[in-house]
């Protein structure tokens, strides 16, 4: 038997401020929960990164051809930041590298459409980070 595991499994132990954000924005990214997100992010010199706005990572997509099937929220703006953060000048050598990497996360045939949005919850719950839900509504 197979068990597929949600966080709505442990529905009493989700705190109001998440069960109402999720009701807003299931597990995606909305704009508040994206620009607190990247805040935490710093570059490769430990320098925080300057945020694109939604329309900047459209058309930095756009200018690469990139069309996304899983287009949701601001989950699109995480990765690309995320991208930069992490990889940029390493194993990702610039933008357009970066822009076809957020397809690939995002559109991952073995992926599912919360991806982004899941992985950041792990990890802010594994650096112990909390998050301030209400605010993010």
């Amino acid at each position: 038997m197979i068990y597929t595991m949600n966080l709505m499994d442990y529905d009493n132990n989700i705190p109001d401020g998440m069960r109402e954000y999720l009701s807003f924005h299931g597990y995606h990214f909305s704009k508040k929960m994206c620009e607190w997100a990247v805040s935490h992010m710093r570059d490769k010199n430990d320098k925080p990164l300057n945020m694109m706005t939604y329309e900047q990572v459209e058309t930095l997509l756009k200018n690469y051809g990139i069309k996304l099937d899983n287009d949701n929220g601001y989950d699109k703006v995480f990765v690309i930041h995320m991208c930069f953060s992490d990889y940029l000048r390493g194993s990702v050598p610039d933008e357009r590298y970066a822009s076809m990497y957020v397809k690939e996360v995002l559109d991952d045939r073995d992926g599912y459409p919360e991806i982004a949005f899941m992985r950041f919850l792990a990890d802010c719950s594994g650096k112990g980070i909390s998050i301030r839900w209400e605010d993010m509504i």
